[in-house]
């Protein structure tokens, strides 16, 4: 006797999830924060030991100290752990010091791409790439390198979706069809 579901065709498998892209905003967002770890070490090193109380070169560091985390450490640990991730199937968003936040957008669902450049952006092709998927506020890639690229990609990976989708949704219904089957009823 045979199984009568060894008969049925065996349901395509979805590719694996392969990563397209990791990125973060662009780098120059750190020239003055730098500029600022390096004056300050510039100062402490100048000032340090040739001032009259040994309090007063204390101070210094102290106060160097609060210089380079305010201007130099807090904007590097924000620009480190803000990260966009670019797959086959999804958008990743991950941002977040003290609060770690994660967001997801997959393709399939459909959704409009838009790039924002101002004239530094132009310079360095860098540009704020924003997302609009129908929610209250749209999701911005901000200040990524290449945004023409990676609007193109996103645009292409959504109508590749698209389009993988709406092939299964024809199997689906082809399958219901051959046997007697009828979505939704």
């Amino acid at each position: 006797m045979t199984n009568p579901a060894s008969s049925l065709p065996a349901a395509p498998t979805a590719p694996p999830e392969v990563v397209i892209a990791r990125l973060r905003s662009h780098a120059r967002v750190l020239f003055w924060p730098t500029l600022f770890l390096i004056g300050a070490c510039g100062v402490t090193g100048y000032y340090y030991g040739s001032l009259a109380e040994p309090w007063q070169n204390v101070l210094l560091l102290v106060g160097a100290g609060l210089v380079v985390a305010l201007l130099w450490l807090l904007p590097l640990v924000s620009w480190l752990t803000r990260r966009y991730t670019v797959t086959s199937r999804r958008i990743i968003f991950v941002h977040g010091i003290f609060v770690h936040v994660r967001q997801e957008l997959l393709h399939s669902r459909g959704y409009d791409v838009s790039v924002r450049k101002n004239w530094l952006q132009s310079l360095f092709r860098s540009g704020t790439v924003r997302i609009n998927s129908g929610l209250e506020h749209p999701l911005s890639l901000r200040d990524v390198p290449d945004a023409d690229l990676v609007q193109q990609v996103l645009q292409d990976l959504m109508e590749q979706s698209q389009t993988v989708m709406a092939a299964r949704r024809q199997e689906q219904s082809a399958l219901g069809d051959e046997f007697g089957f009828r979505p939704g009823l």
